[in-house]
């Protein structure tokens, strides 16, 4: 299989950095884990090292997951709940200072019902609700943003392309994140949420 991740970054390859000149990041995400290709997910940084990851082993579309750091540290606790029907993601920021039974984030469908060709995700933060974000993207692709309350996009996913530009799959992504974004945990996590409400994890 070939490189799902970038190249190692040099002098004279400016573009394979993990911070670009616009102070932005980037992350190349398969769609798959490291044990044995089981189901979950794997987050590479450009220098080809593993960031983040989510094993699920045989399972797939799991009601609930967790994000690990690649020491397996857990960093986030999704758990789908649900309610008249429709699922909801609860997530939990795994704290070892504090506990709370109330989700860090929550998130549920608001896409139209006659706009069928576009998804669209309302991430409430906390219980109040005042403070959120929202997951846009196309039914089928790959391809989905992060948008923060005053409509700034702060995260892009695309599918990755190769150095030649050819494709590398539906399952191998490429994850932007603008300068304004301090907790890439959490856009992980959403990322992996989304993932699993679009079942390919």
């Amino acid at each position: 299989m070939a490189k799902v991740y970038p190249c190692k970054p040099s002098p004279s390859n400016s573009s394979c950095s993990t911070q670009t000149s616009s102070g932005s990041k980037t992350y190349t995400i398969w769609m798959k884990s490291l044990v044995a290709n089981g189901n979950g997910f794997t987050v590479y940084d450009s220098f080809g090292q593993v960031v983040y990851r989510i094993d699920n082993y045989n399972n797939k579309c799991c009601r609930q997951v967790y994000l690990m750091d690649l020491h397996g540290n857990t960093l986030f606790s999704m758990f789908q709940k649900k309610l008249f029907g429709f699922g909801q993601w609860n997530g939990y920021k795994t704290d070892a200072n504090v506990k709370s039974d109330k989700p860090y984030f929550q998130v549920h469908n608001t896409s139209k019902i006659l706009k069928r060709r576009e998804t669209e995700y309302r991430v409430n933060m906390g219980c109040d609700g005042t403070s959120f974000y929202k997951i846009k993207g196309m039914v089928g692709k790959s391809e989905f943003n992060i948008t923060d309350t005053q409509g700034r996009v702060v995260a892009e996913v695309k599918q990755k392309l190769s150095s030649s530009g050819v494709a590398l799959g539906q399952d191998v992504l490429s994850l932007k994140l603008e300068p304004l974004v301090d907790d890439h945990d959490f856009i992980m996590a959403l990322v992996a949420v989304h993932g699993l409400l679009t079942r390919k994890m």
